[in-house]
């Protein structure tokens, strides 16, 4: 699914970021016993920032968000959510490859956290997160940047 693009949010998307964390985490809530409508989306009205969010648009149509917030040993890769409908087409894996780009640039580490048994830990696996720690219902990763400079002279392109 190649045509999709990231957009700054604004305080303006919190309901339709906070609709679709509803849907997204649903299942993945009901298995651990911690699925509340209200509480789940409540959580992300409570914690969104737009300064460092992005909604993640295909085909020019609202399909997710993804944030990442600065803090002082790394930054926090929070609230990445896809609509099902483009989940397992590319999407993900495009977006959080430009983000960790950024990071590698600036040789920044990046943090998140995942619910247990969640299958959204397999990709961010496949990107280069551990688990540095986890607890009954999160599984906190990490992934260090990687060394990673663009071409330039002595560096040739991959």
């Amino acid at each position: 699914m190649g045509d999709w693009g990231m957009r700054p949010a604004s305080p303006a998307d919190v309901e339709a970021v906070a609709g679709l964390r509803a849907v997204v985490l649903r299942d993945d809530l009901e298995r651990l016993g911690r699925y509340d409508p209200w509480r789940v989306r409540q959580r992300l009205r409570d914690g969104f920032d737009a300064a460092h969010t992005w909604v993640i648009e295909v085909g020019g149509a609202f399909a997710g968000c993804v944030a990442l917030r600065p803090a002082v040993d790394a930054h926090w890769l929070e609230h990445f959510y896809l609509a099902p409908d483009v989940q397992g087409g590319g999407v993900g894996s495009g977006v959080l490859r430009a983000l960790l780009e950024r990071c590698d640039r600036d040789g920044v580490r990046v943090r998140l956290n995942v619910l247990r048994g969640s299958a959204a830990r397999r990709l961010y696996e496949r990107h280069g997160f551990t688990v540095e720690s986890e607890d009954a219902v999160d599984v906190f990763m990490v992934r260090p940047p990687s060394s990673w400079a663009p071409p330039g002279p002595g560096r040739p392109a991959a």
